[in-house]
């Protein structure tokens, strides 16, 4: 499936965004959203993840054991552990992994609502899927609408507001935990000021350059009803058979069938 034209369109995708993350705008935008994933899943309990990247992996802070990471062509694995499949059929089986990562793939894939329903199937039921994209409403957001779109990464890509994943997580049965905004700068400015960085986390104010969407499967228990079989009144040999009393001691423990004369 490497092969196939979609995959050779994501493959060029995905290398079109290296040049990005080698800039000095590019590093500054990978640190600070390390730095907001690193308290989520540093200490998540479980042993799977699975991180769907466009830039490099950001799962170097998990404590997971054994994760995976998706590309679309065989030969842009990284490892024996890297997952090569289309993106809206994962072979991976269902609620398998305790961590799942979407950095940036649903503004450049072409159904991204079924690369997110494909990374719900696979999230465990204690599992975290967290989603990471540019903000439309966010500085540099306003910036590339009042220029004319440009083709090379990121701003070649459809950007999603949080509020519409919102809904994409709620159609795939996912409640959104939180939803934490990161990498406050200029339009312009190639680096996060630590000063604005700090006051623009801690207030989580919504004008962050970048989102990181927590989400898990909700939790619906079915209500449990005990159904006592007692009843009120004898029930006639004629229809059962035999004749049941509501009392509890009708037979005590050991007593044996009653005879018939």
């Amino acid at each position: 499936m490497s092969n196939s034209s979609p995959a050779a369109v994501m493959a060029k995708r995905l290398m079109d965004s290296h040049f990005y993350w080698e800039t000095d705008a590019g590093r500054a935008l990978w640190e600070v959203q390390r730095a907001c994933l690193g308290p989520v899943v540093e200490d998540r309990p479980g042993r799977h993840g699975l991180e769907m990247s466009m830039g490099p992996s950001l799962m170097g802070v998990s404590s997971l054991s054994h994760p995976i990471r998706w590309v679309p062509a065989l030969s842009l694995a990284t490892g024996p552990s890297s997952l090569v499949c289309p993106p809206d059929h994962l072979a991976l089986p269902d609620r398998c992994m305790d961590v799942v990562i979407i950095h940036h793939w649903l503004e450049h894939l072409d159904a991204p609502h079924h690369t997110l329903q494909e990374a719900a199937r696979v999230t465990a039921d204690d599992g975290k899927l967290v989603l990471m994209g540019f903000n439309p409403l966010g500085l540099k957001g306003l910036y590339r609408k009042l220029r004319k779109r440009r083709s090379e990464f990121p701003y070649n890509g459809q950007w999603h507001k949080a509020s519409r994943l919102r809904d994409w997580l709620t159609f795939v049965d996912f409640e959104v935990e939180r939803v934490d905004y990161c990498c406050f700068r200029g339009a312009m400015k190639a680096t996060c000021q630590e000063s604005w960085e700090a006051l623009g986390r801690r207030h989580n104010l919504p004008w962050g350059e970048s989102y990181m969407i927590q989400a898990q499967r909700r939790q619906q228990a079915a209500p449990v009803k005990r159904v006592r079989f007692s009843l009120q009144a004898p029930v006639p040999s004629s229809s059962l058979g035999a004749t049941r009393s509501s009392s509890a001691h009708a037979f005590p423990p050991g007593a044996g069938r009653p005879r018939t004369r």
